[in-house]
Parts: structure tokens; C-alpha cells; sequence
């Protein structure tokens, strides 16, 4: 089965990935004017370490044991900072931040979590029908999200 690697589900150089969405993040800040603070930047390598969902209180945990702080605050600062300027969402249904696959493109995600190992890809969809239909409402959309769970390639072929 062939997968596409954008979506964090097929084996890939995983240094390459990281090292890549880094510099990205820092170009990207330094073209808007944004500061990626040591703690923000630090935030984003932690969700980047493994294409899954983490919470707050993990990036915090983690923080705490670098010494980069034990306060919720410092936490929660990063990951705003992250969400707020694209390099990383927080997906509702789980409560927890992933790393953006996309920083610095307009799109609407879709993710597909994977509900045994906790993988999370990120899916670029297409959101005119969505659109289309809350124009037909009268309904105005202020955030689109969508998540959908299932098993990724490697818990299919796992035996049952």
C-alpha cells in the first residue's frame, strides 16, 4: 500500500522532516516579524518528534524536566504562539496539539488519527461544498476542523 509521506503515515528520513519544518518556521517568522523564542521553538521540535497529537501538559512536562519551566502558562504561551501563527493546530477531539505539515499555506486541515497508535496525519482538503452549504444557510463559517479517526497503514497490518 503506497502512502503519502506529507500525511506522517509512510516511513520517511524523519531528521529531514524535522530539520526542514524547523527552518521553515524560522524563515517564516523572520519574514512576519515574529520572535520563535527558544521555548517556542522547543514546543514545536517536541511535536514534531513524532507526527502525533501531544497536550499541553506533556510539551509541559517535558519543558519542566529542560528546565524551561513548570508553570501551565509557559506551556500553553508556546503552543498559542504555534496555533496562532500556523505551525501547529490543536485538534478538539483529542484535547492535544499536533505539528502543522503545511506552515505558511492557507488550508483547511483534515486530520486522521489513528486511534491505536495515536499517529496524527494532516490531510489537505477541499472546502467549497462546506462553504457552498453554509452560504445556502446563511451561516457564516469562522472555523473549519474536521477530524476523522480510523487505523493508519502500519495498525491495519498488524495481526489481530
Amino acid at each position: 500500500m503506497d502512502t503519502d509521506p506529507s500525511l506522517g503515515f509512510a516511513r520517511h528520513d524523519h531528521a529531514t522532516c524535522v530539520g526542514t519544518a524547523l527552518a521553515q518556521a524560522e524563515r517564516l517568522c523572520a519574514d512576519r516579524g515574529l520572535r520563535l523564542t527558544p521555548t517556542r521553538r522547543r514546543a514545536l521540535e517536541i511535536l514534531l518528534e513524532g507526527h502525533a497529537a501531544m497536550g499541553a501538559y506533556d510539551i509541559l512536562e517535558r519543558f519542566s524536566a529542560e528546565g524551561l519551566g513548570d508553570k501551565p502558562p509557559v506551556a500553553y504561551r508556546a503552543l498559542g504562539f504555534l496555533v496562532d501563527n500556523g505551525f501547529a493546530h490543536r485538534i478538539e477531539r483529542l484535547n492535544a496539539y499536533v505539528a502543522c505539515t503545511h506552515p505558511g499555506d492557507a488550508h483547511d486541515p483534515a486530520f486522521l488519527i489513528c486511534r491505536d497508535c495515536g499517529t496524527v496525519g494532516e490531510a489537505l482538503t477541499e472546502a467549497r461544498a462546506l462553504q457552498q452549504a453554509a452560504k445556502a444557510a446563511g451561516f457564516r463559517i469562522d472555523q473549519r476542523l474536521i477530524e476523522a479517526e480510523g487505523l493508519c497503514p502500519t495498525c491495519q497490518d498488524k495481526p489481530a
